[in-house]
């Protein structure tokens, strides 16, 4: 029998036509609807949408905390049960920060990464001020596409604090390899955040960027007030000082989107992973130098 979701999956199959349904839209216009369809409290139009939702995605509910929604938006942000995502507890291991599927990962060489094969950004593309730069310039990158049928939290790789955010407003391309593969910089125009998270009594910097896109864009990190979303106003550059412990939830995206993880130099991704591969949150990505 086809897998929920199978039939409809089917009309995505064209890359061109899969582009062009998810690029060539009015983007930006369309997010803002989903973000206030998805928060109409209602327990029908809730399983309603749900139930078109899972006609072109296998929507993953069987881990999840509750079962019923109130609203679109309780389905996209939910929480999981207590236990089903085991922390790899290893003091010399980064962890996921989310489920997903690696998109791409390696080393960053003279501050020049790739989205996609033949597809490179800089640093500097993405975050703009050579300042932020330096702690990532010949490190090591991973990139965590979350799809739209996944668990759309983000947790702590490692104990440590975040110190410093910084917010970049921009646009709401889609994230998933076909675009990739067809937009120049894509990660560099979208929405996104950096976090500059210290671990290890601050003698390593990590960075987590949430990245969102179309019909998502709306990042939201514990501590910091309020959602980051296209209608945010507020300062782009934030002193704090936010602790998580190795596992703990940091935020949430709110539909599915990609996480970029950046280390410094030394670090290296473990040999058990390729492209391709799906991770879940909590499973060991890196080794510490």
């Amino acid at each position: 029998m086809m897998k929920n979701g199978s039939m409809g999956l089917k009309i995505f199959n064209s890359e061109d036509l899969n582009f062009l349904l998810t690029n060539r839209i009015p983007r930006i216009a369309l997010t803002h609807l989903m973000g206030r369809l998805s928060q109409i409290k209602s327990p029908l139009f809730a399983r309603l949408a749900i139930g078109v939702w899972k006609l072109f995605t296998d929507l993953e509910l069987d881990d999840t905390q509750n079962s019923g929604f109130e609203s679109v938006h309780a389905c996209f942000i939910r929480s999981l049960k207590p236990g089903s995502r085991p922390i790899n507890t290893s003091e010399e291991v980064l962890t996921s920060p989310c489920d997903g599927i690696i998109g791409e990962f390696g080393k960053i060489v003279e501050g020049q990464l790739f989205q996609a094969k033949g597809f490179p950004y800089t640093l500097r593309d993405l975050l703009g001020d050579e300042h932020l730069n330096h702690h990532w310039q010949n490190g090591t990158y991973v990139t965590i596409r979350i799809t739209s049928a996944m668990y759309h939290r983000f947790h702590a790789p490692y104990k440590g604090e975040v110190k410093r955010m910084r917010y970049f407003s921009g646009d709401t391309w889609n994230v998933n390899p076909i675009a990739l593969k067809r937009v120049e910089k894509l990660f560099c125009k979208n929405e996104r955040a950096l976090l500059q998270f210290d671990i290890g009594e601050g003698r390593h910097t990590l960075a987590l960027i949430p990245v969102a896109a179309v019909l998502v864009a709306s990042i939201k990190v514990h501590g910091i007030e309020p959602v980051l979303s296209l209608n945010y106003t507020g300062p782009v550059e934030m002193d704090c000082q936010l602790h998580f412990d190795k596992g703990q939830e940091m935020g949430w995206f709110q539909h599915g989107s990609t996480i970029l993880m950046f280390a410094p130099q030394g670090f290296e991704m473990l040999p058990t992973w390729s492209v391709g591969d799906r991770v879940r949150m909590g499973q060991g990505l890196m080794r510490l130098p």
